[in-house]
C-alpha cells in the first residue's frame, strides 16, 4: 500500500471545499502576520509547523484566540523529550474555552449536547443551559472542599451529566477521570485507587443492547474500595433512589449560577487517561489543561474543520480517549452528539440511523463497524438522509483498503464525495499523529498526511528515516498533549520506558508504518506483537485485512512466537461467521489469500478455529498477552484480567500453550 501501489486518488477535494477550509484560511493569515509558506498547500505548511514549532504554536494560539488569564514568558521553555515544558508562565482554563460559545447572545440557545439513547430519539442542551450547569456544579464542588489538583471521578456512560461534571472539574483546577459502566469494579479500581478521587459521580445503571443494568452493587464495591471518596454523586438513569449517604445529581446542578474558572498554569493537570493495561495496572497518563486545550484546537479546528455549523458525533464510551476527543468539539463552538447504547442496536445501521437523526456534518466511528457494515449489506447512504455528513472518520484500528472502497461507493453519488478520514493516533496524546487534513486528497489504506507540528517520522532500528518502506512511528518533536507525567511515577522511569528507551530523546509510539514518497501514511499494526519470518516484518493489520474480507471469517488474531530451539511459530486463529465451518478448503483459501495477496513468508503455520478472540476494554485485539501466553507464561501473569472484555476466551490459549509444552 504504498505510493506506486495508489496512483490515482479516491477522492479529492474540490476547489471551493478547499479554498473554504479553515487550514486554508489559517495559513494564509500565518503567512501574512507569521511567515508562514503562502504557497505549497499543506505540505509546505506542515514543514513550517514543525522547523518553526514555536512560532507555529504561537499562531494557533492567537488564531484561536487562547484567552490567557497570565501570559506566558515564551512559547517552549524546553524542547526536550521528555519533559517539554509548554508557554511557561501562563494560566488559563480549558472549561472557561469550551463554554465560550455560550457568551454569544445568538448561540445560548442554540445545542450544545444532543444526547441520544437506543431509542435514537436525540434531546438537545443548550449553551445556555450547559453553562448554568457547570456554573452550579462548580460552586458545589467548591462547596465539598474540592481543590485545584484534587481528582474527581466518573463512573458514568456517555450522557450529558458526563460532560458536565468534567467541565466543573476543570473549571475549579480539579483533575477529571473516567470509566464507562461496563467496566467490573476491579477494572474501575485498577484505575481509580491509583489517583486516590475525592468525589465520584455514578449511575445506577445503564441501557445497552435492548436491556437495562443494575451497577448498584459495583457501585457500592467503588465507595467501600476508595477510602479518599469525600463525596457520591447519584445520577438515577434507571431511576432508583440515591442510596444511604450519596447525593443526588438534581440537588448539585439546580442552581443559576453563573461558573467562576480557575486559572491554573499551563501545566496545569486537566485529567488522568489509561491504557489498556493487559499486562499489569494499567498506565495512569496524565494531561495538561494547556497542552490538551491548544491540541484539540489544532486537530479539531484545522484537520476536522469543525465550527460552530457543525455537529460532531463519534461513537464512544467515556472509558476511551475519544470520548475527551469528542467533549472537546464544544472549543470550536461545534454541537457535539452523545450516543449513550450499544453501537448496533436494534441493528447494524444504528450508527447510520444517529448520523442522519442529529444531523452529524463528522460522523466518527470504529474500522470495526465499518467493515462490519459492508458485510452485513448495510446501504447507508441509501437507506439515511446523510446529505450534511461531510466526513466519515475512522480509529481504533486501521481501515482496511475494502473499507476506503467500500465508503467511497456507498456516497459515489454524494455531490463531491466523501471524505473518508483514517485516523491514528493515541491515548498516550489523546489526539492524532496523522490523519485528516480537508484539502488534500484519499488514497486507499493511506492516511492524508502526518498532523500539524507533529514531526512523524519512520526509522529503521538504527534511527534512519525511512520513506516507502516500513519502519517505527516516532515523533521527534514535542507535542503540547504528550503527557506531562504518569500517576504514581515520582521519578518518571515509567514514563520514559514507555517511549523513551528505543531512541533517546525521541518519541517511539510502537506502530509500524510507511511514511510514502506523496506524503501519506499507511499503518500496519503494533510493532511489539510484529510477524518476523525469515527476517521479514509485516504488521498484524495486513494480516487481518487481508483475511477478513472472506465471507466465512467474522475477526481472527495472528501470532508470531519465538521458540527457544530458535524456530517460529506463527497460528491464525480465526472466529468463523455463523454457519461456517473450518474445513480444507477454507484453510488452503485463508493460506492463499495470505500467499498471493502479502507475502509467501507470512503464510501460518496453523489455522485453529477459536470461540472468540479476546479485546481490550476499549475493543482493540489482544495480541501481546496472547503470545505470552503460547510461550508458557501463566494465565494469571500473562494478563490483568479486569483489562479484558472476555477474560474466559483466553482459557483456550491457556489449555492450547499446556497441550503444546
Amino acid at each position: 500500500m504504498t505510493s506506486s501501489a495508489n496512483p490515482a486518488p479516491l477522492w479529492q477535494p474540490s476547489p471551493e471545499r478547499i479554498a473554504a477550509a479553515q487550514v486554508t484560511r489559517f495559513q494564509a493569515w500565518a503567512a501574512e502576520h507569521y511567515g508562514a509558506p503562502a504557497d505549497g498547500g499543506y505540505e509546505a505548511l506542515h514543514r513550517w509547523s514543525v522547523t518553526e514549532l514555536e512560532t507555529f504554536w504561537k499562531a494557533v494560539t492567537d488564531w484561536f484566540d487562547v484567552r490567557f488569564t497570565t501570559p506566558y514568558a515564551r512559547v517552549l521553555g524546553d524542547r526536550s523529550m521528555p519533559g517539554a515544558q509548554w508557554f511557561p508562565g501562563a494560566t488559563l482554563n480549558y472549561a472557561e474555552h469550551a463554554l465560550r460559545a455560550a457568551d454569544d447572545p445568538a448561540r445560548a440557545g442554540t445545542p450544545a449536547l444532543l444526547h441520544v439513547d437506543e431509542s435514537h430519539d436525540p434531546q438537545s442542551v443548550t449553551w445556555a443551559e450547559l453553562r448554568r450547569q457547570v456554573g452550579s456544579l462548580t460552586a458545589e464542588l467548591r462547596d465539598l472542599g474540592v481543590r485545584p489538583g484534587d481528582r474527581v471521578s466518573g463512573y458514568l456512560p456517555n450522557i450529558p451529566q458526563a460532560v458536565v461534571a468534567l467541565l466543573a472539574s476543570a473549571a475549579v483546577g480539579a483533575v477529571w477521570t473516567s470509566c464507562a459502566p461496563d467496566f467490573g469494579a476491579r477494572s474501575v479500581l485498577d484505575r481509580f485507587q491509583q489517583v486516590e478521587p475525592v468525589v465520584l459521580f455514578t449511575v445506577d445503571g445503564y441501557r445497552y443492547g435492548g436491556k437495562q443494568h443494575d451497577r448498584r452493587e459495583t457501585v457500592a464495591e467503588l465507595r467501600a474500595e476508595l477510602p479518599s471518596l469525600r463525596a457520591v454523586v447519584h445520577i438515577p438513569l434507571l431511576g432508583t433512589d440515591a442510596p444511604e449517604g450519596a447525593l443526588e445529581w438534581s440537588a448539585l446542578t439546580s442552581a443559576d449560577v453563573a461558573p467562576t474558572f480557575e486559572a491554573v498554569p499551563f501545566d496545569h493537570p486537566l485529567w488522568v487517561l489509561y491504557s489498556s493495561g493487559t499486562t499489569g495496572l494499567p498506565k495512569a497518563i496524565v494531561q495538561s489543561q494547556g497542552g490538551i486545550l491548544v491540541e484539540h484546537l489544532k486537530q479539531l479546528g484545522l484537520h476536522c474543520d469543525l465550527g460552530p455549523d457543525d455537529r460532531f458525533f463519534w461513537y464512544t464510551s467515556t472509558g476511551w480517549m475519544m470520548w475527551n476527543f469528542l467533549v472537546s468539539g464544544l472549543l470550536t463552538g461545534t454541537t457535539i452528539v452523545l450516543y449513550d447504547g450499544s453501537p448496533g442496536h436494534p441493528d447494524t445501521g444504528a450508527q447510520w440511523r444517529i448520523a442522519e437523526r442529529t444531523g452529524a456534518t463528522l460522523f466518527g466511528t470504529s474500522a470495526a463497524y465499518v467493515m462490519a457494515c459492508r458485510k452485513a449489506d448495510v446501504h447507508p447512504a441509501r437507506d439515511f438522509d446523510l446529505s450534511r455528513v461531510a466526513c466519515v472518520a475512522t480509529t481504533g484500528s486501521p481501515l482496511p483498503p475494502d473499507g476506503f472502497r467500500w465508503l467511497h461507493d456507498e456516497f459515489a453519488d454524494t455531490p463531491g464525495g466523501l471524505w473518508t478520514a483514517s485516523v491514528s493516533g493515541g491515548t498516550d496524546v489523546c489526539s492524532c499523529f496523522a490523519g485528516a487534513v480537508p484539502t488534500l486528497p484519499v488514497h486507499i489504506g493511506e492516511l492524508q498526511a502526518p498532523c500539524l507540528g507533529t514531526d512523524l517520522q519512520s526509522w529503521d532500528p538504527q534511527g534512519k528515516p525511512l520513506i516507502d518502506e516500513v519502519g517505527e512511528l516516532v515523533v521527534t518533536n514535542p507535542m503540547p498533549s504528550m503527557p506531562i507525567h504518569f500517576w504514581n511515577d515520582p521519578d518518571g522511569t515509567r514514563y520514559h520506558d514507555s517511549y523513551f528507551d528505543t531512541y533517546p530523546g525521541v518519541w517511539r509510539h510502537g506502530d509500524w508504518i510507511t511514511l510514502t514518497s506523496r506524503g501519506s501514511v499507511v499503518i500496519h499494526g503494533r510493532s511489539d506483537s510484529t510477524l518476523n519470518r525469515q527476517g521479514v516484518r509485516m504488521g498484524s493489520a495486513d494480516i487481518y485485512e487481508a483475511v477478513e474480507r472472506l465471507p466465512e471469517i467474522r475477526e481472527t488474531l495472528v501470532i508470531g512466537v519465538e521458540q527457544p530451539d530458535g524456530g517460529y511459530w506463527m497460528p491464525l486463529f480465526v472466529h468463523l461467521a455463523d454457519g461456517a465451518a473450518l474445513d480444507d478448503t477454507l484453510r488452503d483459501c485463508i493460506k492463499r489469500t495470505i500467499r498471493e495477496q502479502l507475502s509467501p513468508r507470512h503464510v501460518p503455520d496453523e489455522v485453529i478455529e477459536v470461540p472468540g478472540i479476546p479485546h481490550t476494554l476499549t475493543g482493540k485485539r489482544i495480541e501481546v498477552p496472547v503470545k505470552r501466553l503460547l510461550q508458557g507464561t501463566p494465565l494469571d501473569k500473562a494478563v490483568n484480567p479486569g483489562s479484558v472484555d472476555r477474560i474466559e476466551l483466553l482459557d483456550f490459549y491457556a489449555d492450547l500453550a499446556r497441550k503444546r509444552a
